[in-house]
């Protein structure tokens, strides 16, 4: 049971979440804790689990919309919107039946062009962010990739293979043959 469900839970979480989280974090000019976040985030979803919830995380999408320029001119006061985001998820969960009725009652092209267009911002500071290394750009290129593939080995998504391609290219390009 753990390895066959809670163990790729677990990676899904930190390759697809966790640690775009921190990339992105990280591309807007803050240097997160990532120890006691991941530490928090790890408390909170095995408490949560309990209740059936799912897991807790540093949901790089929403991380991404908080931390743009357009949110604050001073990045020190953009924490704000994180408040205000955290007030519109609990307002969305206790209004979720309605909210999914609504979305049910649109044509499927219709919410996949709202998504696109909600993405779009995101995806181009995150492929930003990815490609700004030239040394970097083959490893992102295959995490790209591999992701946007869907594929799937061993009951794990492409979200983890991805990120193990993307490693696996990152540290063969940095090896350096020794001298003999």
């Amino acid at each position: 049971m753990i390895l066959g469900l809670a163990l790729p839970l677990y990676l899904v979480t930190m390759a697809s979440q966790n640690l775009p989280g921190f990339a992105t974090l990280r591309a807007a000019g803050y240097e997160p804790p990532v120890s006691a976040a991941l530490t928090t985030t790890g408390l909170i979803s095995t408490v949560t689990a309990v209740f059936g919830a799912h897991t807790v995380s540093m949901a790089a999408i929403t991380a991404a919309i908080c931390l743009g320029p357009d949110v604050h001119p001073d990045k020190d006061r953009r924490w704000i919107v994180g408040l205000a985001y955290a007030g519109v998820w609990v307002l969305l969960g206790l209004l979720s039946p309605t909210v999914l009725q609504l979305i049910a009652a649109l044509p499927a092209p219709v919410v996949a062009a709202l998504v696109a267009l909600a993405l779009l911002g995101p995806l181009m500071g995150a492929l930003t962010a990815a490609f700004a290394q030239p040394d970097q750009r083959l490893a992102a290129t295959l995490t790209l990739v591999t992701t946007a593939s869907g594929m799937a080995a061993f009951g794990i998504g492409a979200a983890f293979w991805g990120l193990l391609v993307g490693l696996a290219a990152w540290g063969l390009e940095h090896v350096k043959p020794r001298k003999a």
